[in-house]
């Protein structure tokens, strides 16, 4: 699930991604990455709820479109179904998901 929330005081957008349990199952961690951290593994880890879903807020620049995935116990990627669009990733047959703010 995606949560777009535009700021007033300066060009920018709080974003809520989160990434339910009943599409990844009982998991340890999840990162979020993508083109706002630079495709860095270990710079947004998620939070883990107690219900089990995992959850992040950052705040992005608005006016662009922001590439990512979310890996999952550091060894598989899922997107978001919630995702503006998919674009190809550099992979053959993969794509990422998009937000756009």
């Amino acid at each position: 699930m995606l949560n777009k929330k535009y700021l007033k005081s300066k060009p920018e957008c709080k974003v809520t991604f989160r990434l339910h349990k009943k599409y990844i199952g009982n998991v340890d961690s999840v990162n979020l990455i993508g083109d706002a951290n630079d495709w860095n593994n270990e710079t947004n880890p998620m939070k883990k709820l107690k219900n089990g879903d995992f959850k992040i807020e950052i705040n992005l620049k608005v006016g662009k479109e922001y590439q990512f995935r979310y890996k999952v116990n550091n060894t598989y990627w899922v997107n978001d179904d919630q995702a503006d669009k998919y674009i190809p990733s550099p992979f053959p047959h993969i794509d990422n998901s998009v937000i756009c703010v």
